[in-house]
């Protein structure tokens, strides 16, 4: 007698191979580093989260915002994301050295998270004459005091400057950003880190909400200060790591997909996701 033919073998090693590479915001703004991961790396399969019920982050504590993050973290892990990209400063100032060292370890030691702090300060130095740059970013990002650490490592030469932006953020997720009303925030904080260092020639948006800021920005600023956002820096950034870690990059899927979801209600998500990714998109509701 002919046995009959299962499939159901073939579907869960389909399961298997959809290891998709997660990119994790507490809102909205890490969808501008997705935007430009998925510009130079559109053969992989993504998963995004933001964590908008939570959301902000920047004024959290450390404790706060580390035990959000890690559960985000578990989450993609449960989704078979073997890489997690932390696209979210705040989480990769206040969470992400415990997660790499005390976390992974434990519950998952062949998987990797990954922050925008590294990658950015790596490089930074590179693009200034004066040796005086400025960083622009939230409360939380500002007080970690991250990047003067890590930037320290790589160009000691490097004065680094810090403002903190509280209100840009809200300005951006309240889609005030463009609006007249955003001038007056944004020249206030252009001014007071120039007033610390009238010298800098490079100004750092340490925040993944700032981008959607860069032509109020640059209008208010003056001439011969560069602009630098974080996106095409991370995205090439995880291109060399992957490159780097062939182990890793064949653990990752290829499939070209993308999901998206939140922590808060889709529909809200959808209407202000595209002001962030530049396309509409479709999201999903997960209970964490």
């Amino acid at each position: 007698m002919k046995k009959p033919h299962h499939r159901w073998g073939f579907f869960v090693v389909f399961l298997s191979m959809h290891a998709p590479i997660g990119i994790f915001d507490s809102g909205y703004g890490g969808l501008t580093v997705m935007k430009e991961i998925l510009h130079k790396l559109p053969q992989y399969d993504y998963i995004y989260l933001g964590d908008n019920a939570r959301a902000p982050y920047g004024n959290r504590s450390f404790d706060t915002v580390y035990h959000y993050t890690l559960q985000c973290v578990k989450w993609f892990f449960d989704q078979g994301c073997p890489l997690v990209i932390l696209a979210c400063n705040t989480a990769s100032a206040k969470a992400l050295r415990t997660i790499q060292q005390n976390d992974l370890p434990r519950i998952a030691p062949s998987n990797r998270v990954l922050g925008v702090i590294r990658p950015t300060s790596e490089i930074v130095g590179t693009f200034t004459q004066n040796k005086k740059i400025g960083i622009l970013a939230t409360r939380g990002t500002v007080n970690s005091e991250s990047y003067r650490i890590e930037i320290d490592k790589f160009f000691p030469e490097v004065e680094v400057h810090q403002e903190a932006c509280p209100m840009w953020v809200p300005l951006v997720e309240n889609n005030e950003h463009q609006q007249p009303g955003a001038d007056y925030f944004i020249q206030q904080h252009l001014n007071r880190i120039l007033e610390k260092q009238p010298d800098i020639d490079l100004l750092l948006l340490a925040c993944t909400h700032y981008p959607l800021l860069m032509n109020k920005i640059r209008q208010f600023l003056p001439s011969g200060i560069q602009v630098m956002s974080q996106g095409p820096i991370v995205a090439e950034s995880l291109a060399d790591y992957l490159q780097r870690h062939p182990e890793m990059e064949s653990r990752c899927s290829k499939g070209g997909s993308r999901q998206f979801f939140t922590t808060d209600d889709p529909n809200d998500f959808n209407s202000q996701a595209s002001i962030f990714f530049g396309e509409r998109l479709q999201s999903q509701h997960v209970a964490l």
